[in-house]
């Protein structure tokens, strides 16, 4: 099991607690929690290890799309990057919209 910590300035605060995603094989689950503090942590548990590199870089693209103001927990399962972009953003339009 790895455990990453990313941390980002961001602008817009969410609206709800937000969960999309299972923990199953391929998949991930995603929690967003609004936050006092005024960054945004992301935090990722994944079974997978090797692949920081490319997690920091498509939370980085998130990021810098989103500019969410959250706490953020991601919990990893083997899911590609393009499945953890679609949960990413499923979770921040959810967390905006109530």
């Amino acid at each position: 099991m790895e455990k990453l910590t990313y941390t980002f300035a961001a602008n817009r605060p969410i609206q709800c607690k937000t969960h999309v995603g299972v923990v199953g094989s391929g998949d991930l689950e995603i929690l967003l929690e609004p936050t006092e503090a005024q960054e945004t942590v992301v935090e990722i548990r994944t079974g997978i290890t090797g692949y920081s590199d490319t997690w920091k870089r498509v939370i980085e693209r998130f990021m810098a799309q989103q500019q969410i103001l959250a706490s953020i927990k991601i919990n990893d399962f083997g899911a590609t990057p393009g499945v953890v972009s679609i949960r990413l953003a499923q979770a921040a339009e959810v967390s905006m919209n109530g």
